[in-house]
């Protein structure tokens, strides 16, 4: 599975920005996809994952009720739609997919996708 992120920008804090990772394979839609980010100088975090179908969604608190991560399988692409967004969302953030999970959440994920600079300015 390869996967590519894009999307990001600089925004002013309380913008918005939708991310969209598009992926190769036959089989993407098997698979549980999350998103995650980096800011400098810090571990990469988990932001939110969905499961195969789309009907099952997790997020990370800090961005509950803000962001929202969706997929179109005939697509093949996941996409995060970030609201109100903060300067502490600065980060670059990356795609992946958990491989023969239909539903996951957690940092085991098989691949990564190149990641997409976000930064919010204040």
């Amino acid at each position: 599975v390869q996967l590519q992120a894009f999307g990001g920008g600089l925004v002013q804090a309380g913008g918005c920005l939708r991310l969209s990772c598009a992926a190769s394979g036959r089989t993407f839609s098997s698979y549980a996809v999350g998103w995650f980010r980096q800011a400098p100088g810090k571990e990469r975090e988990f932001v939110a994952t969905i499961s195969s179908t789309g009907g099952s969604t997790h997020y990370a608190d800090s961005v509950k009720g803000r962001f929202t991560i969706s997929r179109d399988n005939a697509k093949n692409t996941v996409y995060l739609q970030m609201n109100s967004l903060k300067t502490e969302d600065t980060a670059v953030y990356y795609c992946a997919v958990k491989v023969g999970y239909s539903d996951y959440v957690g940092y085991g994920m098989d691949y990564w996708g190149k990641g997409t600079q976000v930064t919010v300015s204040s």
